[in-house]
């Protein structure tokens, strides 16, 4: 749900500075400027003469406004660079054996791991998610355990189950793996 609120939320800021960006333009270039604009015409400017040199004789004023519009700009191009990076592998290559290569999707492999994970005793709910390079796979699963399973025993039949599977069927020399385990809240019941 947060995911939703901040796409949408960043969608709607573009959206008003595509918009702004877009009337200052059509502006500059001659357009007529509506009737929401600040300005009159197309030879008024953004900063009056006064506003520009009101804290000339403050030495530290231009300073300041540059720097936080650069830490601005850092943040912007750190969220631009978070959001645009894959954090799912989308295919992992696989030795055929010939010489060539093929291609698995990942979310394949994912599902595969998911699926054999869940099935293993006193798990209540497992998801795989794969990571790294598409030669170099790196699988990080969440276990839901059971409160009566040994955590040791439920990491065992992953490590020996559903991981070796994954790794000789995808033909990978190692899948290193990060496991998080948990344990299943139950809601608890009125006796009565």
């Amino acid at each position: 749900m947060l995911r939703v609120v901040n796409r949408v939320f960043l969608g709607l800021v573009g959206l008003v500075l595509l918009a702004l960006g877009g009337s200052v333009l059509a502006v500059g270039l001659g357009a007529p400027a509506p009737s929401w604009w600040i300005h009159d015409s197309r030879h008024d400017v953004l900063l009056t003469n006064a506003e520009r040199t009101r804290w000339r004789d403050d030495g530290w004023w231009w300073p300041v406004v540059i720097a936080v519009l650069a830490v601005l700009m850092l943040l912007a191009l750190w969220r631009l660079v978070a959001v645009l990076r894959r954090r799912r592998l989308a295919e992992v290559l696989v030795d055929t054996g010939d010489g060539e290569g093929a291609l698995l999707r990942g979310r394949a492999l994912e599902n595969a791991l998911t699926e054999e994970a869940s099935h293993i005793d006193g798990v209540g709910r497992a998801h795989a998610h794969l990571t790294g390079r598409r030669s170099a796979p790196a699988a990080q699963v969440r276990l839901a355990l059971e409160p009566h399973v040994d955590p040791g025993a439920a990491l065992h039949d992953l490590t020996t189950g559903a991981l070796t599977h994954a790794r000789t069927s995808a033909g990978l020399a190692s899948l290193p793996a990060e496991v998080r385990l948990r344990g299943v809240k139950h809601r608890a019941e009125r006796v009565s």
